[in-house]
């Protein structure tokens, strides 16, 4: 399967701003079961475009606009080949608990144990630990697979609800969220309960007639990866309660949001801003030529011409957000 992927960032500023500063994470991953055909990242105002891989292998796009501009519009453009996932058994053995700390004792899985910026503790999270039982029983595939039920039917998937740098304290407290909240809880129980090696994955994921998903298919998603013997990383997507598939299109990893936010900047100036964002993922079921354009649906074209053109007046100040909160 190949998927033909299309993704809109446009910065609207109250005022012109003399200067921006931005970094991105929108180039899929090339590992697994997936691999990033084309990937072509078009900024206007028009400058130059640096890139280098993090250490977990994440491509970082960065560029510095150092003139007066009262807008900033990004698109993102990627092919890539998606290959069927490894079908992912509903339980292990019980020795597997063994086997996951003989596979942690021998391997560098540190980062992906310990709390992070939103994947720390807290007493309202303890208290949903004891009503789910999260704790070491069957094996360490069992208990994830009714952990990603458990959080799936406890919570309300509501965009908006949250913000970018909403602490989980503020999902558990409403019981409603996206998909970011929901992958922190997560991984935040798996870290501390189970203490299996649990990794955050921005990406996006494609939305068909059949498929019955909660979250939306106009922005980046987010699910969580847990270490489990003889299977590797293993994905799951509470949000949707799902085992990441063939549908998942991975773009970064990390501890969790703060390490993998699709766009993270600054400008100077004095001025709010107004965000706006679209994704589309189309799917394509026979081999594309690569040295040919994609084809662009209408409605794409339209909205990516009405980005690149200036307001005649400019928006009215709204909260600043250059680090979007692009995932729902």
């Amino acid at each position: 399967m190949y998927y033909s992927i299309r993704h809109l960032t446009k910065f609207l500023y109250s005022n012109p701003v003399s200067e921006s500063m931005m970094e991105t994470r929108m180039h899929p991953r090339s590992d697994l079961n997936q691999r990033c055909l084309t990937f072509h990242l078009s900024v206007s105002p028009r400058c130059r475009v640096f890139s280098y891989r993090d250490h977990l292998a994440n491509h970082v796009h960065h560029f510095d606009i150092p003139g007066q501009h009262g807008q900033l519009v990004i698109v993102a453009e990627s092919l890539v080949e998606m290959q069927p996932a490894m079908p992912i058994p509903a339980f292990l053995a019980p020795s597997a608990w063994d086997e996951l700390d003989a596979l942690v004792e021998q391997g560098d899985y540190w980062e992906m144990l310990f709390p992070s910026e939103f994947t720390k503790p807290t007493p309202l999270l303890d208290e949903l630990a004891a009503q789910f039982d999260v704790r070491r029983r069957d094996d360490p595939l069992m208990v994830l697979h009714q952990l990603n039920e458990q959080i799936y039917n406890y919570f309300d998937y509501k965009p908006k609800s949250t913000k970018v740098d909403s602490p989980i304290d503020v999902a558990l407290t409403s019981r409603k969220g996206v998909c970011q909240d929901f992958a922190h809880i997560m991984i935040t129980l798996v870290r501390s309960k189970l203490r299996i090696p649990c990794r955050y994955v921005s990406g996006y994921l494609f939305h068909g007639e059949s498929h019955h998903d909660r979250s939306v298919n106009s922005a980046t998603h987010a699910w969580i990866e847990a270490l489990i013997p003889q299977l590797g990383w293993v994905g799951f997507d509470p949000t949707n309660l799902l085992v990441a598939g063939d549908r998942h299109i991975r773009t970064a990893i990390g501890r969790d949001y703060d390490d993998v936010p699709p766009t993270h900047g600054m400008f100077r100036g004095r001025a709010n801003s107004e965000l706006t964002v679209a994704v589309r993922v189309t799917p394509s079921e026979g081999t594309p030529l690569l040295d040919q354009e994609l084809p662009v649906p209408e409605d794409w074209s339209t909205l990516v011409e009405k980005a690149t053109q200036l307001p005649e007046q400019p928006p009215p100040p709204s909260r600043l957000q250059q680090q979007m909160a692009q995932q729902q």
